[in-house]
């Protein structure tokens, strides 16, 4: 399953109720695996982000979702990446001339 590195930084709304954000956080967990994919870790970051999220996925069509639905609570704002293993990265680098 392709996996995906989210980093998060709070908005206004989203620093005011901080409080609530492991219970969000527990949420989304649920819906990602509802949705067949999985949270593998979530950490809260000092520094330019405040929260970073490792997650696998079906595909990129249920992550854009998953994020756009995150988006719309008005707690977050994310960068999502797509991220390879190292054996994943040996194929493709396999495929270049």
């Amino acid at each position: 399953m392709p996996t995906y590195i989210s980093l998060y930084k709070w908005t206004e709304q989203g620093i005011k109720t901080v409080k609530d954000a492991p219970a969000r956080i527990k949420a989304v967990s649920k819906n990602a695996e509802a949705a067949g994919g999985k949270v593998l870790g979530v950490y809260l970051t000092m520094g330019e982000y405040d929260l970073v999220a490792i997650s696998e996925a079906p595909d990129d069509e249920t992550v854009a979702a998953a994020l756009l639905a995150q988006g719309m609570m008005g707690n977050v704002r994310s960068t999502t990446l797509r991220a390879f293993t190292i054996d994943q990265f040996e194929k493709i680098v396999k495929k270049l001339p």
